[in-house]
């Protein structure tokens, strides 16, 4: 069968089964009116409503930080495929993830998604399912594929101004985990996440025992050496700062990832640089080297006090998301500031 024709083919299904399920979710192999037990289940997914009729058994995760949740919840044998991708992924879950079909590095198609006849689809970014995406979140409820959306992109936060957003609220690790437990539900493997969420806990809990780091300030880089993206207040970062009593140079901002000029970066001249280490090819300076060779040459950059002494911390950029990876963020950010001195 071409791919025209699986495309042809789920989205005929999907809509015949509109009315009663989605595409995929095994309901021919019950008796008609009968459903799985607790199905169907509704979670909220930034303003709209995801309706689960039955376990998923064909998910697509479209981006990496959903995807790692999924992988970490043991669901790769109930996933058909992922799609875009910042970093390599988490090595405990390389053997599962490899048995997943990545879909694309970045956006995969309409098309592409659809091919895989998808009976659940995810994401951590309403970007990734909207306009400039993969495809609004409307094509895919239209054929009868619920669609779930982080909360962590939308739970506090302002996405109509332009750019990555503004935090009304401040964001805190209970979002995060709140996507633990809804995607868990979603799958019927509610213990299985209240175990993921435990241990992210405890794991907190151990890199910000008796650590003081109130006299330390920070920068995060994400990406981008023309026009760079540094982290504001309140978004995964703002977790990272809170959690071990530090400070963002740029706290006064509750943009998510504000373009700030290097002149302001050198006038608030910050003790540790928190850069991103990328493996993507979209934008200039993704990888931590070419970050670093950039602050090591550039007029403006090469006297800053973190530049001079060395004082980098390498992250994931999943790590600099509000994802599960963020908890690997409170972890090494902690290690760098013990290491540096500035930490008690």
């Amino acid at each position: 069968m071409s791919s025209k024709d699986r495309i042809r083919k789920a989205a005929l299904l999907c809509a015949a089964a509109l009315a009663l399920t989605a595409c995929g979710d095994g309901s021919a192999q019950r008796p008609a009116g009968k459903s799985a037990d607790g199905y169907p289940v509704t979670v909220a997914s930034c303003g709209k409503k995801a309706e689960v009729k039955a376990p998923p058994r064909r998910a697509v995760s479209l981006d990496q930080g959903s995807t790692e949740i999924l992988l970490s919840l043991g669901l790769a044998d109930r996933m058909a495929g992922t799609g875009t991708w910042t970093d390599p992924v988490l090595k405990n879950l390389a053997k599962d993830n490899a048995k997943v079909e990545r879909l694309s590095d970045r956006y995969p198609s309409l098309e592409k998604v659809l091919a895989e006849e998808p009976d659940f689809v995810s994401a951590s970014f309403l970007y990734t399912v909207g306009k400039g995406g993969v495809a609004d979140r409307t094509k895919f409820t239209e054929l009868g594929v619920p669609v779930y959306v982080s909360p962590t992109d939308c739970a506090g936060k302002d996405n109509d101004g332009g750019g990555d957003g503004k935090r009304v609220k401040t964001l805190t690790m209970d979002t995060v985990y709140g996507e633990v437990r809804d995607l868990a539900k979603v799958f019927g493997v509610e213990q299985r996440g209240e175990k993921l969420i435990a241990g992210m806990k405890a794991r907190v809990a151990k890199a910000t025992k008796d650590i003081d780091a109130s006299d330390a300030t920070l920068l995060y880089w994400f990406a981008n050496s023309d026009a760079p993206y540094m982290a504001g207040c309140c978004g995964a970062p703002g977790i990272i700062t809170r959690e071990l009593g530090a400070q963002n140079v740029f706290d006064d901002t509750r943009e998510e990832w504000p373009q700030i000029n290097w002149e302001t970066v050198a006038d608030r001249d910050p003790d540790v640089l928190v850069i991103g280490d990328l493996t993507r090819k979209s934008q200039s300076a993704e990888s931590a080297a070419a970050k670093i060779k950039f602050l090591e040459t550039n007029p403006v950059t090469k006297n800053l006090t973190a530049v001079r002494k060395k004082r980098y911390v390498l992250l994931s950029g999943q790590a600099m998301n509000p994802t599960i990876r963020t908890v690997d963020g409170i972890e090494q950010v902690a290690a760098g500031l013990r290491k540096f001195g500035l930490a008690r």
